[in-house]
């Protein structure tokens, strides 16, 4: 995989900054609900469509909400985009939440998952990874996401992470092991590395280093539609009674 070790140095320079502040432990215990409050509600990309129309639903963290960029510039909003230009008649929704975490994600899966959806890209895990938090937590949650949301008949689209070196090389070994194995689970479409080709490049992020900006969302948004696109069957969309 490319551009590991300039994502790993970005995470660690984070958490060494957040490792300086005093109280960390009370910072850490609440730093999802303050992010949560800074964060756009979840919202669609576009204004809704008609109800006929099938979803595509974006479940994640700041990366997906698209922190620090406008509305229109987040990668979920640039595949609506695709999608219209592409003639797919499909409704993304954006239900990125910054600062969530696997077990955040988990616990907003069922209304996430509301009306017609056929797609679910699952982008979480880097604020577990920053946090080091357990690997087997993140995996069950992981898991748990995938298997209900194919209960439900919904395709599934994993996008992997990597985490910061400051907890050792076992835990970021461990922490990458899981996106592989979840990878090869049956009927998942596995993206390696969401950040790829964008992580470490400064010209590519917004000036913390940690978040694509405006152009790094579109090499993103690229990337990402070469994997969704075999997910988006015509009749799939002919089956909704969509024209």
């Amino acid at each position: 995989m490319t551009r590991v070790v300039p994502l790993a140095l970005g995470l660690s320079m984070l958490v060494c900054a957040a490792c300086g502040q005093p109280d960390v432990p009370a910072e850490v215990r609440s730093s999802r609900d303050a992010a949560s409050r800074d964060a756009p509600a979840i919202e669609r990309s576009t204004p809704r469509p008609a109800a006929s129309h099938p979803r595509i639903v974006f479940l994640g963290d700041s990366l997906t909400a698209g922190y620090g960029l406008a509305k229109e510039e987040s990668v979920p909003s640039l595949i609506q985009s695709r999608l219209q230009s592409e003639g797919y008649p499909y409704e993304v929704i954006n239900a990125g939440v910054s600062g969530d975490t696997s077990a955040g994600g988990l616990s907003r899966l069922d209304w996430s998952l509301e009306g017609d959806v056929r797609v679910l890209v699952i982008e979480l895990g880097a604020n577990d990874g920053l946090r080091g938090l357990p690997v087997a937590n993140m995996k069950r949650n992981l898991t748990d996401v995938i298997t209900r949301a194919q209960s439900r008949g919904i395709k599934v689209l994993l996008t992997g992470m990597e985490a910061p070196p400051n907890f050792g090389q076992a835990y970021t070994a461990e922490f990458r092991q899981v996106y592989r194995d979840l990878g090869t689970l049956p009927d998942v479409t596995f993206m390696p590395f969401y950040l790829d080709g964008v992580a470490g490049i400064p010209h590519l992020n917004i000036a913390d280093g940690m978040h694509p900006n405006a152009e790094g969302a579109r090499i993103i948004e690229r990337t990402m539609w070469r994997t969704l696109e075999p997910l988006l069957e015509k009749s799939a969309a002919v089956r909704s009674g969509v024209k």
